[in-house]
């Protein structure tokens, strides 16, 4: 993606690139070219405040390789996290330039890319199935949600995933759920959508 990304920088901002199949001799010196251009081509954004987060992600992957080895602090999963962000951001940031967006509507373009895919969460026939046991209806709804960010799920197709046996008590724990804001609940439409808060406590608390 770094490599991808430098070449869509440098075309952008001065006019040529370095063929795919060539080898990027030094990657930090590619992006410092950039960064020090006299060019005004290409947004700002794109010519300083990009090729210095892809630096930064890029010497992340190749010079921490996100493992540490005799360290008092296992560091593997916030360098993981701060690298996905990262990537994240550069990627919502040149769908925003390059389509003239809001930073919201690129961030609900990218979180649409992919799907997360949970091994605790089994779909099959249009239906999905909580397959980590002793859950309560409260988690598996969460979990549920949360295998598909961003995206609604009707009030009864929830419940009938979970199984839950009185419909009438199941709206009583969305309801009380979406007064936590862990999720938010429009009755008009009858669906469903996972807040960030939801995201922290399922991140936090079920996986």
């Amino acid at each position: 993606m770094c490599e991808i990304a430098l070449r869509l920088l440098q075309d952008k901002v001065q006019g040529t690139s370095i063929p795919f199949g060539t080898k990027i001799s030094n990657y930090a010196d590619e992006c410092r070219k950039l960064i020090t251009s006299s060019s005004s081509k290409g947004s700002e954004s794109e010519r300083v405040v990009i090729p210095r987060a892809l630096v930064f992600l890029y010497t992340m992957r190749n010079k921490r390789g996100i493992g540490h080895v005799g360290g008092d602090v296992d560091a593997n999963a916030i360098d993981v996290a701060t690298m996905a962000r990262t990537a994240d951001w550069i990627i919502c940031e040149l769908i925003r330039i390059n389509h003239g967006l809001p930073l919201e509507e690129a961030q609900d373009i990218v979180d649409g890319l992919s799907i997360r895919q949970l091994p605790s969460v089994w779909e099959i026939a249009g239906k999905k199935r909580v397959m980590k046991n002793g859950l309560k209806a409260k988690d598996q709804a969460l979990l549920l949600l949360y295998s598909d960010p961003g995206s609604s799920v009707l009030i009864e197709d929830l419940c009938e995933w979970i199984e839950y046996s009185n419909p009438t008590i199941f709206r009583m724990l969305i309801n009380e759920m979406h007064k936590q804001r862990l999720l938010e609940f429009d009755k008009e439409s009858e669906s469903i959508v996972l807040s960030p808060k939801g995201v922290d406590y399922v991140e936090g608390n079920l996986i």
